[in-house]
């Protein structure tokens, strides 16, 4: 019998957890966007389906443990039983009656919610009409910060975004170095952001709010203070936020660009009032930097065949990868000789290796 202490702690417990529970900010199920609703749909229909086998397993199993124990005289045995037809119907009835209603949800969905697929609902009640304009923005992912360009409104912010409630996002998404992963819980689901390519992300927010948005991918050490505030505010909120921007923001230009790619971690929120004419198509083709040649005309190149004899002269404008350092990087290892790599001079501790005879060369050269 349990001590009455172990009963006390034990609730205590319980309760704590309960209390921690409750305070839990549960987004993903709770979340503010039609995208975003329709994906927390998914979940509760697939786990719903899921638990038509799942419950009823997990109770007869435990029924038959209680009615078929050693103690029970009364259950039927029957050693020689091996084959019902009307059991097998039912246990294979089921799971394929749920594995085709899953299969049809999931395709119907993956169309439906493609993220590159513009969309054609404000909520489950209004479509979208020709009237309405879509709010476009495009997203660089930084380390380890957030870029936003408005070129509606020639304006760019970092660590921060407004958007319209009830009105259509048209993102598009790239990196400066490493791969990552956009995403407002609240807004919709996450997508992956690459140097050098482009994603899109069609999603609307229907209620005014503050939401966090953060990477959802692993990409270095200022990883987890990733993250970025999503406003949801109405019309006259937003053209407030943009003039807002415009009346405190600086001029982002290439230069401040690459300044600003540098790495670094808690970044704050920064405004630029205006943006140099085609400083995210650079991004996109990572050829920010003066002399570079973009991603767009190499790749025009390889689709013509290459550039032939004079293609030797685009290496130097084709160093994407070694933009942040400012000096050459050392060798891959540095040996335990205590010399870098590569080294002319003999090795540590090592006796420089004498030249054999030219005899001995000319008869190892003969076999």
């Amino acid at each position: 019998m349990p001590k009455p202490f172990s009963l006390a702690r034990r609730s205590i417990i319980l309760t704590l957890m309960l209390a921690t529970l409750s305070g839990c900010n549960m987004v993903v199920m709770s979340p503010s966007g039609d995208v975003a609703a329709q994906q927390r749909d998914l979940i509760v229909i697939s786990t719903f389906l899921m638990l038509i086998i799942i419950i009823p397993v997990i109770c007869l199993t435990l029924y038959f443990a209680w009615h078929y124990r050693q103690s029970n005289t009364a259950a039927k045995y029957d050693p020689e039983w091996h084959h019902s037809t009307g059991l097998e119907v039912i246990i294979w009835s089921a799971p394929l009656a749920i594995i085709i209603a899953l299969g049809a949800i999931t395709w119907v969905s993956t169309h439906k919610l493609d993220p590159y697929r513009p969309l054609d609902r404000i909520d489950a009640a209004r479509p979208v009409t020709e009237e309405v304009k879509p709010i476009n923005v495009e997203v660089v992912a930084l380390d380890w910060k957030w870029l936003f360009f408005y070129p509606d409104y020639g304006i760019a912010t970092v660590n921060e975004m407004a958007a319209p409630v009830d009105v259509p996002i048209n993102f598009k998404l790239t990196a400066s170095s490493v791969m990552n992963s956009f995403y407002v819980p609240a807004l919709a689901g996450m997508i992956y952001t690459m140097p050098g390519m482009q994603t899109k992300l069609h999603a609307v927010i229907n209620k005014p709010g503050e939401y966090e948005g953060l990477s959802s991918n692993y990409s270095g050490d200022g990883f987890s203070h990733m993250r970025f505030k999503f406003h949801g505010v109405d019309q006259a909120g937003f053209d407030a936020w943009v003039a807002r921007v415009k009346q405190n923001g600086t001029m982002l230009n290439r230069d401040a660009y690459l300044k600003l790619e540098k790495p670094s971690m808690k970044e704050p929120v920064r405004y630029y009032a205006s943006v140099e004419d085609g400083l995210y198509e650079a991004v996109l083709n990572m050829c920010v930097r003066t002399g570079q040649m973009c991603m767009k005309d190499m790749m025009h190149i390889d689709m013509m065949g290459g550039a032939g004899v004079e293609s030797h002269e685009n290496r130097a404008k084709l160093e994407h990868d070694n933009r942040h350092a400012e000096e050459e990087a050392p060798g891959a290892t540095f040996p335990e000789t205590g010399n870098p790599a590569r080294s002319e001079e003999p090795a540590e501790g090592v006796e420089e290796r004498q030249e054999e005879p030219a005899t001995m060369n000319h008869d190892m050269h003969k076999m």
